[in-house]
């Protein structure tokens, strides 16, 4: 069964804006940003998506746990952050339309931190905001069935992905498949789902702007339980999206060293050889002689493997 919402006229706005961006991120060749964007951004995305959830660890100390330094710290909150690393680090291997593969990055970023992490709940749940109760969860027995749908949804619906991964979120705060760590998993699978369609979301911080607007964020939950479908938190998060990339293009003028030029290429080629001209075609902005020099270091660094010589040379990532 199909979620509940409907394509609004901003929403339809934002999907076109955002595909305009995302367009432009690629000509940009930003798809994969730079090693040390890639690092700040990580670290930004773990801060803020665990921060949302009331994790006190700074930048600073999480940058540290990454570069395997002691941190001083709530036993927990450090847990929390080195669960959070190691999923992120393992984003490549989850597969964004099983829900095994999705109970299995429950169970890392999870782990020592409540029972049986990775397992749907079997028990009922209510969500409090203050002393109130915001949201009461489906019954235990409808967790697997509903599910089920949401992946299905996900995995056959003709609908837009952009909106999918909306709608994928929103459906799986309402559910609340776990006893705990929903939050952060609505968030990251999010991720999942875009970074398989367009790689630059596996390093965009939209965690970040989530984190400016946490009142909205939840405002959105909220309204979106009220109304019964999801178009509210879908307009949120687009905007989210939108945002995101709109910061990385404004912020972003970086010119490409060799090296990272030579990675960002070999996302797009994967396992096909090529030749320099091919080389050039991505990156129109370089000279015969620069791309010569990226190949050349390449080579004798060990990244690529060269075959024939001058007009007739190819080249294949080891």
């Amino acid at each position: 069964m199909k979620p509940p919402y409907k394509i609004s006229t901003k929403i339809l706005a934002l999907v076109a804006s955002i595909s305009e961006k995302i367009g432009e991120v690629n000509a940009a060749h930003l798809h994969k940003p730079p090693t040390e964007l890639r690092k700040k951004n990580r670290v930004k995305t773990i801060q803020s998506s665990l921060e949302i959830e009331g994790n006190t660890l700074t930048i600073e100390k999480i940058t540290a746990i990454i570069e395997h330094k002691r941190v001083v710290g709530p036993k927990r909150d450090v847990l929390e952050v080195k669960n959070a690393i190691a999923v992120y680090n393992a984003m490549d291997t989850f597969n964004p339309y099983s829900l095994s593969s999705f109970c299995k990055a429950h169970s890392i970023l999870m782990k020592g931190l409540i029972e049986s992490p990775g397992t749907l709940r079997n028990k009922a749940v209510g969500i409090a905001k203050g002393s109130a109760v915001a949201h009461i969860a489906p019954p235990k027995e409808m967790v697997k069935p509903l599910m089920n749908d949401l992946f299905n949804y996900l995995k056959k619906d003709k609908e837009l992905l952009l909106i999918k991964s909306c709608v994928f979120h929103y459906e799986l705060e309402f559910i609340h498949p776990f006893i705990d760590g929903n939050g952060r998993m609505g968030r990251f699978w999010q991720t999942v789902i875009l970074k398989d369609r367009y790689p630059v979301f596996e390093f965009l911080p939209v965690e970040t702007i989530i984190k400016s607007r946490q009142d909205v964020y939840y405002e959105a939950l909220g309204k979106s339980d009220k109304t019964g479908q999801s178009t509210l938190f879908i307009e949120f998060m687009l905007g989210v999206i939108e945002d995101s990339l709109e910061e990385l293009l404004h912020t972003q003028n970086h010119v490409l060293t060799g090296i990272e030029r030579i990675q960002a290429y070999e996302s797009s080629i994967k396992n096909e050889s090529f030749s320099r001209k091919d080389y050039l075609r991505y990156f129109k902005e370089i000279s015969a002689p620069t791309a010569s020099r990226d190949l050349k270091q390449a080579v004798e660094d060990g990244l690529l493997v060269k075959s024939g010589e001058k007009n007739t040379s190819r080249y294949k990532f080891k």
